[in-house]
């Protein structure tokens, strides 16, 4: 990780109703956070742009609507449930302590606190994906969403998210698809939603694929996106389908993406954007012939050939 700037937000109360106890649950009593978190602060620094950090007061908002929130039996779930909706905001590693000074121990103590810490590429563990590359490596990006944003709607919110990853140390943008729709996927008995808009950004980077994954959940955060529920309308997602020819099956970030080579929402704009393209890795091949055989391919909306968020005075320089 190369986080350079910790922000510290400490003592975020709340009287909430955590603990095994009945009377816990029912009376409640008095909890406390303190939150340290990290960021990459050299972009704002140097540009003094709001835009290019972590709001604290976002933070702190976040961490006590949690705390006041659903009762939890443990700390340890609690400090976790933070440390993650922390992370999800774009922090690239967080410290996070909750104080309950009035725990029921029998006898008397100033305070019992939980500390955990928490990075966000903790989750990857193969090296393949923790290594820098010797030279810019090609990466391919897909981006979904079917939710509107700060009254911004699914296509001004990826405009937004391709100027972000444009914007991003390490990374050079050289091409974005068109658009194309798709109807959303569903479990049984969900809840329909609007149809997603969906592209797929095509790049080189300097960064490790991991930090790749991590740039990709900042840029998500950054859109408001919520993971509450599988296959859940969503502000934004964007995943990496492809980081070279590496292959990994780490659970934190398989490439290729698994399930790439049969999504026509995937490879029809991949195939728009750079019709050469080949998906590496077992199940892979010319991308464009992926795309003509998906079994969701009769599912796409026509491409919009007049989206260019990265044209001068484009959405996607908002950023």
């Amino acid at each position: 990780m190369t986080a350079a700037t910790r922000i510290a937000v400490r003592g975020i109360r709340a009287h909430a109703f955590h603990g095994v106890y009945d009377f816990e649950r029912e009376n409640g009593q008095e909890f406390s956070l303190d939150i340290v978190f990290e960021i990459d602060g050299g972009r704002a620094a140097a540009t003094d742009d709001v835009g290019h950090t972590l709001s604290y007061g976002e933070v702190a908002r976040t961490a006590r609507r949690i705390l006041a929130g659903e009762p939890v039996d443990l700390l340890e779930t609690l400090v976790e449930r933070v440390a993650g909706a922390v992370l999800d905001l774009g922090a690239q590693g967080v410290e996070v302590t909750v104080h309950k000074p009035e725990a029921p121990v029998g006898v008397a103590v100033d305070d019992i606190a939980l500390t955990i810490r928490r990075e966000r590429t903790s989750g990857v563990s193969d090296p393949v994906l923790l290594a820098a590359p010797a030279a810019p490596v090609p990466v391919v990006l897909a981006l979904g969403s079917n939710l509107a944003h700060d009254g911004r709607a699914p296509r001004d919110v990826l405009g937004d998210a391709v100027g972000r990853l444009a914007h991003a140390d390490g990374v050079h943008v050289w091409a974005v698809s068109p658009l194309v729709t798709t109807a959303p996927v569903l479990a049984d008995g969900q809840e329909p939603q609007p149809d997603y808009v969906n592209a797929v950004v095509l790049a080189t980077t300097t960064m490790p694929a991991a930090e790749v994954l991590a740039l990709a959940h900042r840029v998500e955060a950054g859109a408001g996106r919520e993971r509450r529920e599988r296959w859940g309308a969503r502000t934004l997602d964007v995943d990496v389908i492809a980081y070279g020819t590496a292959t990994s099956t780490d659970p934190s970030l398989t490439l290729p993406h698994p399930r790439a080579g049969v999504r026509a929402f995937v490879l029809v704009p991949w195939s728009l954007a750079d019709p050469e393209a080949v998906l590496p890795g077992e199940g892979g091949g010319p991308v464009a012939e992926l795309a003509a055989a998906a079994p969701d391919r009769d599912g796409l909306g026509p491409a919009d050939e007049g989206w260019d968020p990265l044209a001068p005075g484009a959405t996607g320089e908002r950023s």
